[in-house]
């Protein structure tokens, strides 16, 4: 076997993995087919690039994502680092600058002398496999070629889902006429200030996002040129499935007139400045990078053909003259049935010499992919090195997510970290949500300790 490990694929979970390897005194064949091939959805030539959204979720420990980061902290991840150190401000949540973030990743690996970078695309790997042992970690756009290849390896014909990105516009562009920065719950009017002394607070409150409220008529109006707006048809969308976590904005609104305004375009925690009343509906933006220059609209994820995009978003009040830097596209996420496939250390159960991490797995989001990046990278090690390979407590959303691609489930369907996959506690009833869900966090982390 080959003193070296292959990792296949350079995003976030592919350098987690080759990190982790190479900390444990290990040489990386790192594959990455950037900057000679793109995907549909990639653009830029650095390594973990990130397309749909620049938020890591919350990092509060009440939250499952913001518990997952915290472990990942503390087992030494690059990824999470680097995330916290190109942050942008967002309120309670982890938002970075996407290109910082990719850049100061790309650097680290380069830097590294046990990790070589081969650019070129893998499009078959059964040579690499007899020869030593392999991470796949080619994400939600697996080249077809490679796709082909893993579907002989894994006996699978089901590989893939559709799931869709956010567009981005330029904060010069948006009405503040209209427009107001701040978190929610915070932007409501308290009850001993002022009109003027509640506006005055609204300037000084953080800026990392910007609300734009939305009238009854404004929200009706938008609501029917959403759902009859031009989609992209393509013959592989016909027989798509739609990760519910990714939906498309239009698709929802289809499912009924208020639903945005239960979902993404819910006004709660918010007063409109220009009535001091909450308004029908509100539509936030994200800062997208460290200057503050560019903001997604979160929620906003979509197929909708460019052209449409301009046309409908541009109803959203303080977006009438808006600027679309990006616009938001929609592709294939491809992934394997795991729960039949891989055991909870993201190994291949028919060929031991294989490894999956990534999106591929059925993880589902940037943190998740970085988790089972770091759990293959540490195993593919162990595996080299003939030792007992290393499971985390399922007490752990580390191990939680590890347990729940593994388990047999006929109903498999790609996860985010949540706290419906951890065990119950034991011995105790704690009705408060959030008092649950810190014991649940102080549980995780000492059985990761």
């Amino acid at each position: 076997m080959k003193e070296y490990i292959t990792v296949i694929g350079a995003g976030l979970a592919g350098c987690e993995a080759a990190y982790q390897i190479a900390k444990r005194g290990i040489k990386v064949k790192l594959y990455e087919m950037k900057p000679k091939k793109y995907s549909p959805a990639h653009s830029n030539k650095d390594l973990a690039e990130i397309v749909c959204s620049n938020s890591f979720k919350s990092n509060l420990l009440t939250n499952a994502c913001g518990l997952l980061k915290e472990e990942l902290r503390r087992l030494d991840s690059l990824l999470i680092k680097t995330a916290d150190i190109t942050k942008v401000p967002a309120g309670q949540a982890l938002a970075v600058d996407r290109e910082e973030f990719s850049k100061a990743v790309t650097e680290k690996i380069k830097n590294n002398p046990l990790i070589e970078i081969i650019n070129e695309e893998v499009k078959d790997v059964n040579q690499m496999i007899k020869d030593g042992i392999v991470i796949i970690a080619t994400g939600p756009l697996t080249s077809d070629e490679l796709a082909k290849r893993i579907k002989e390896i894994t006996g699978q014909d089901k590989l893939y889902f559709y799931d869709a990105a956010a567009p981005i516009v330029s904060k010069e562009s948006i009405d503040f006429n209209i427009a107001f920065y701040g978190d929610r719950y915070s932007q409501e009017k308290r009850k001993d200030e002022t009109i003027d002394q509640w506006k005055e607070r609204l300037k000084k409150e953080e800026q990392s996002y910007i609300n734009l409220p939305m009238s009854k008529e404004e929200y009706e109006n938008f609501w029917k040129e959403l759902i009859n707006a031009e989609i992209v048809t393509l013959h592989e969308f016909e027989k798509r499935e739609i990760f519910e976590g990714c939906m498309p904005v239009e698709i929802m609104a289809k499912r009924g007139i208020d639903t945005l305004r239960f979902g993404p375009l819910k006004p709660v925690g918010f007063d409109d400045p220009r009535t001091a009343k909450r308004p029908y509906a509100l539509v936030q933006l994200r800062q997208d990078d460290k200057q503050a220059s560019i903001y997604n609209l979160v929620g906003f994820q979509t197929n909708l053909k460019f052209g449409e995009q301009k046309r409908v978003f541009s109803m959203i009040p303080g977006l009438k003259n808006a600027e679309f830097v990006k616009y938001g596209v929609m592709h294939r996420n491809t992934y394997i049935n795991s729960t039949k496939l891989l055991d909870n250390t993201y190994n291949l159960k028919t060929n031991s010499n294989v490894f999956f991490a990534g999106q591929i797995t059925g993880v589902e989001g940037y943190v998740e992919s970085i988790s089972s990046g770091l759990v293959a990278g540490i195993n593919a090690v162990m595996k080299l090195k003939g030792a007992k390979k290393i499971t985390f407590s399922d007490y752990t959303v580390i191990g939680s997510l590890a347990k729940y691609i593994s388990t047999p489930n006929e109903k498999f369907q790609p996860m985010n970290a949540n706290f419906g996959i951890l065990p119950e506690l034991e011995g105790k009833r704690i009705r408060d949500k959030k008092e649950r869900y810190m014991e649940l966090a102080k549980r995780s982390l000492e059985n990761l300790e």
